[in-house]
């Protein structure tokens, strides 16, 4: 089964090795017919390298590193 990878843009990199990046989706409402947007955060690991929160990066799905994160950062 591939590994889902998502872009989103860093929120926070505060943590040491760890970023958290918020993804937005589209999609259309079945009964409005309206495209509505919905967020969500996810908690992401990288061993090395220069994050600002605002930078749009990719994330790829990976083996659990904690209680939190099982993404990982692929390329920024």
């Amino acid at each position: 089964m591939p590994k889902r990878v998502l872009t989103g843009k860093i929120v926070s990199a505060k943590n040491l090795k760890t970023l958290v990046v918020q993804v937005e989706r589209k999609f259309r409402h079945p009964v409005l017919k309206k495209v509505l947007k919905r967020s969500k955060k996810y908690h992401a690991h990288y061993d090395n390298g220069d994050f600002k929160v605002g930078e749009q990066i990719k994330i790829i799905e990976s083996k659990p590193i904690s209680k939190l994160k099982k993404w990982r950062v692929l390329e920024q």
